[in-house]
């Protein structure tokens, strides 16, 4: 559900804020997960007239991760721009030293510099994004992202709240048991079957079986990224099956050329770059009533309380792959928020208290 005051396009409100920019910065991050895997990310920063504006670039690759950190002070940002002006210097400005081994990787990285800009305008002129975008904040409701081979890490979480909702990457080794215990539990709201990815770590085969033990056992779940498969598609039809669209969408346009139309939308921030593709989609799906709910890429910094804020003005009550990042770490001791999650806000800037 959207939380939008008035039809006005949300490109208009912010595309002539002003800003300054100055230097330009970049802070390491860093996460040793429970699976043995480490997270890297870096937060941007753009300093300008005594406030700082941040953005976090998520792009999948410690390497690009380093190259980028010794690579931000050398670029060419500075000067008095819009919002506007600051993406056309973007457009001109390259912003990897090493060319990107996924082409969307250059949206992430786009999306860090777009979203640390937006916080620096925001900030110099000591704007509030509610009552710049005229959308109300509401709590978000949340749900957390797992890839899945047995039951257990959905137990576990459900031991921390037993209110906790999922959203859980399918693979051919799904057992109808399994699927059959996942649905008990009546805390699924998606399943994503990465059917978008070619040559990567998370590819899934296109198994039209896997389909149907998830569908016989989870009949109303949201089916994220299915395969192109005519196989696949046949029953995804047949069955009326609620389809959602995730990694092929970096653009309005690109909701429209999908193999089955969209039931809801996952909208990622960072998959689509630029400020102006984002809320022209926010946009068209309040237009079109295109149910929405918002993901994260394991953010470990600002980009995280970037995207649950965006969730809360936009689709608060969606299932929102935005779990606080406590949740990436179970065996630490530490209290974690239940679902829905109330979020703060600065009098100014894009980021919450």
């Amino acid at each position: 559900m959207a939380c939008a005051t008035d039809d006005k396009p949300r490109w208009e409100r912010v595309r002539a804020l002003p800003l300054t920019v100055e230097t330009c910065t970049a802070t390491g991050l860093v996460l040793d997960t429970n699976s043995g895997f480490q997270r890297h990310t870096t937060e941007l920063h753009l300093s300008g007239a005594g406030h700082t504006g941040s953005g976090e670039d998520v792009t999948w690759d410690k390497d690009r991760q380093l190259e980028l950190r010794g690579h931000v002070t050398g670029l060419d940002l500075g000067g008095a721009f819009t919002l506007e002006s600051f993406s056309a210097r973007l457009d001109e400005t390259e912003l990897w030293p090493t060319p990107p081994q996924d082409t969307a990787w250059r949206d992430y990285r786009r999306w860090a510099f777009e979203s640390a800009a937006l916080d620096l305008a925001l900030r110099q002129n000591g704007l509030g994004l509610e009552e710049t975008l005229g959308a109300a904040l509401a709590p978000v409701h949340f749900g957390v992202s797992l890839g899945l081979r047995d039951f257990e890490p959905v137990a576990q979480r459900l031991a921390v709240h037993a209110d906790m909702r999922f959203k859980l990457d399918a693979t051919p080794d799904w057992s109808a048991e399994l699927c059959a215990r996942l649905a008990e539990t009546g805390a699924v709201d998606v399943v994503d079957f990465k059917g978008a990815y070619v040559g990567t770590p998370v590819d899934v085969v296109a198994d039209p079986a896997l389909y149907a033990r998830v569908l016989d056992a989870l009949p109303d779940v949201i089916v994220e990224d299915p395969h192109d498969e005519p196989r696949v598609l046949a029953l995804l039809r047949e069955r009326g099956a609620r389809v959602s669209w995730d990694a092929p969408i970096h653009s309005l346009a690109d909701v429209d050329r999908m193999p089955l139309p969209a039931a809801a939308l996952n909208i990622k921030p960072s998959r689509f770059g630029p400020l102006r593709r984002l809320f022209e989609t926010y946009d068209a799906c309040r237009t079109r009533g295109l149910p929405a709910y918002g993901g994260g890429q394991f953010e470990l910094g600002v980009g995280r309380r970037q995207v649950q804020l965006l969730a809360g003005l936009f689709h608060p009550d969606g299932p929102n792959d935005v779990a606080p990042r406590g949740y990436h770490q179970l065996d630490l001791d530490e209290e974690r928020p239940a679902s829905p999650l109330r979020l703060a806000l600065p009098a100014a800037g894009f980021d919450l208290v």
